[in-house]
């Protein structure tokens, strides 16, 4: 996935773009699964034999703009590892969930394949990826990587994890100083609770000043605190006390007008768009939308704001990439061998220098790069989240589909029109999403 789309305010993963999910479900069985590989060449039908042979690598929406540095990765893997090929495929955002829901089906999952939680899990629950638990080599990788971000691949209800972690995003929340001040407010207080975050957003409303662009989202609600699903992920939970709390306290600010007034159908990068041309004054954001603002956006640049979210539990929201091998490769040794190349220390720190993502793998953080700069937005935002995602959690239930956010979302909106409560909405949320997840 495009480093851009897992920008806080451009994308849901850091935000990942939306992409419909489907479940797999009947559409992929254990028994489907088991016959061809998805690879060409020969190879071990595990991890442990030698390194040779071909490979497919699928990304998703990486081609355009980063082609000089995966082929050079490509062919730094293939220098070290003479008699290996890989072939390198990558798709684009649009219906992502699809491609790899129709290439599994049909025995075409590439051999390693760029997918994020939410849609490795069905793929994972029909049995296309590799357990990578289960195979001694695959598995001990696991010491090179953050702790959280190679949690952040395990599968609620199945025993292991399913990918290898590759880039990390999280950002702070933007502000306008300017819009901050024409309401009254101090420039250099931003809000630091939930508390002040609807208290100002009241004062900006009074001046014709929408705060946020966006209804709630999942992982809000896991920041505020709510217990989203039960232990075994079996079940949604967040129409409890907390969930209810926390809806009503956006019902009151969009009743306000404190609410963008395309917040109900608006995603992440609708709201970024909103953030750039002023007419909201806060925003999850990154080092990426940084760049856009100083080039398209001087004013705006030179008067934004930086702090740290509000956040009821001490963890911020961490998106996670990560690479997957299908279960089906009949060249595992080379599969998992090109994977782990890709996401070591020295590959995910160059790729991170060139994007503005976050490596996953254990110390890069604690580099220079990350924990040192001037005073310039950009250095401010680089360090902050990189600290940030020392201490950060993946709040969005990898289980929840793209059919299940866009019920929320639904059910939000009908809150805020008025037409139910904000118990009764995430009650038919939670109910609606249930059945679904029965499904998956």
């Amino acid at each position: 996935m495009s480093p851009a789309q897992l920008s806080p305010s451009a994308g849901r993963l850091l935000r990942p773009a939306s992409v419909a999910t489907i479940a797999l479900g009947t559409a992929l069985s254990l028994t489907a699964l088991t016959g061809c590989s998805s690879g060409s060449g020969g190879g071990s039908s595990d991890a442990s034999g030698e390194v040779k042979g071909k490979i497919t690598f699928q990304t998703w929406n990486l081609r355009a703009e980063y082609k000089d540095y995966f082929n050079g990765l490509i062919a730094d893997f293939e220098k070290k590892y003479p008699g290996t090929k890989v072939r390198w495929i990558d798709k684009p955002a649009d219906r992502y969930a699809e491609t790899l829901s129709a290439d599994a089906a049909s025995e075409n999952l590439p051999d390693v394949v760029n997918v994020s939680p939410d849609k490795a899990y069905p793929l994972a629950k029909a049995g296309a990826l590799m357990n990578l638990s289960k195979d001694e080599t695959a598995a001990k990788a696991e010491k090179q990587y953050m702790p959280e971000a190679w949690k952040g691949n395990e599968m609620p209800g199945l025993d292991g994890v399913y990918g290898f972690p590759w880039y990390l995003n999280t950002g702070p929340l933007f502000y306008n100083k300017r819009l901050f001040e024409k309401a009254g407010l101090d420039g250099d207080k931003p809000p630091r609770t939930y508390e002040e975050l609807f208290s100002y957003g009241e004062k900006l409303a009074k001046k014709k000043v929408a705060s946020l662009g966006t209804a709630p989202a999942i992982e809000d609600f896991g920041r505020y605190g709510v217990e989203l699903m039960n232990k075994d992920a079996t079940e949604f939970t967040y129409n409890n006390a907390k969930g209810v709390e926390l809806l009503k306290k956006y019902k009151k600010l969009y009743e306000q007008g404190g609410l963008d007034g395309q917040a109900m159908s608006a995603g992440p990068e609708k709201a970024g768009e909103k953030f750039e041309q002023e007419k909201i004054a806060m925003n999850a954001g990154g080092a990426l939308d940084l760049t856009s603002f100083k080039e398209n956006q001087p004013q705006l640049y030179k008067n934004i704001g930086l702090t740290d979210a509000p956040n009821n539990n001490g963890h911020p929201n961490m998106y996670v990439m990560s690479l997957g091998i299908s279960q089906t490769s009949e060249n595992k040794s080379t599969a998992v061998a090109f994977a782990r190349f890709v996401t070591n220390k020295k590959n995910q720190e160059s790729f991170a220098h060139k994007v503005a993502v976050f490596p996953s793998t254990k110390g890069s953080l604690d580099e220079p790069y990350w924990t040192e700069g001037g005073r310039s937005p950009e250095d401010r935002v680089r360090v902050s989240s990189a600290k940030l995602l020392k201490k950060a959690v993946n709040y969005t239930p990898v289980v929840m589909t793209e059919e299940m956010k866009t019920v929320l979302k639904k059910e939000v909106s009908k809150c805020f029109l008025g037409q139910k409560s904000p118990k009764q909405a995430l009650d038919d949320a939670v109910a609606e999403s249930n059945k679904l997840l029965e499904q998956v």
